[in-house]
């Protein structure tokens, strides 16, 4: 008899006519933030399955999934985030979702946009949700900025932690564009350094992140092993005319 997750993995086989029609539409319209997810549901296949068991694996992830805590209402309460400590992850993730206009509901009702698969358990459905969640804290933790070539780093970073077809796709079909666009653009090591950061940094999703959003940014950024994305800040300056230029990134 197939076990749970077995069963799991042979409902939620890849879609890729649903990814191409997803990924036409977000290159018409690179705004259109709820063909990301289109994308990422359609190819998901067995990957949060497989995060799943990682997570059982290891003591900090088994007591998340028994707690299974959300940060969205951290995350949208700006008064406190306003309220810490100046330099703290808190601050630094208002500063950034401020300056861009941005908010964890937004990313919540762009992700309704895409199927749910209803046969994924409560646990493979949280794991889903908070990889959603803590996306622009990914951005904070990084320090990949939200421009088109910032988005592309950081997917390259979020694919090394937990991999996804999905993101596999949309990496190379920015990059294909990117090099279309800025031809002399090193995008190949960048996404080699994106990738490089999210193997040495610790696994984001063992992380109980409403605990931490008061502590130093520099001191966490230490402790869990993330590297400064040189080369993307080299190439920014390098590129900023070219990468202004270009539609901002979902």
């Amino acid at each position: 008899m197939l076990s749970a997750v077995g069963r799991w993995y042979q409902k939620n086989r890849i879609k890729p006519v649903k990814a191409g029609l997803a990924i036409s539409r977000l290159l018409r319209d690179p705004d259109d933030t709820g063909q990301v997810f289109k994308i990422l549901e359609a190819l998901r296949g067995d990957s949060l399955g497989r995060a799943l068991l990682r997570m059982r694996a290891d003591e900090q992830g088994a007591a998340l999934l028994k707690s299974r805590p959300s940060i969205i209402e951290k995350l949208n309460d700006r008064d406190a985030l306003l309220a810490m400590p100046e330099g703290s992850i808190g601050r630094a993730y208002y500063d950034f979702v401020h300056r861009e206009g941005l908010s964890a509901d937004g990313l919540i009702a762009s992700s309704e946009e895409a199927p749910r698969v209803n046969s994924v358990g409560y646990h493979e459905r949280w794991l889903g949700d908070r990889l959603r969640d803590i996306h622009d804290l990914q951005h904070v933790m990084t320090g990949y900025g939200r421009d088109t070539l910032g988005e592309i780093c950081l997917l390259s970073f979020m694919t090394a932690q937990t991999p996804s077809r999905g993101i596999d796709f949309i990496i190379f079909m920015g990059r294909k564009k990117s090099q279309k666009d800025m031809p002399g653009l090193p995008i190949k090591d960048l996404v080699a350094e994106g990738r490089r950061i999210g193997e040495t940094a610790d696994w984001m999703l063992l992380t109980h992140w409403e605990d931490r959003l008061h502590e130093p940014l520099s001191e966490v950024r230490k402790e869990l092993g993330f590297e400064a994305p040189e080369r993307y800040y080299r190439a920014l300056e390098r590129f900023k005319a070219e990468i202004d230029a270009l539609p901002t990134a979902a």
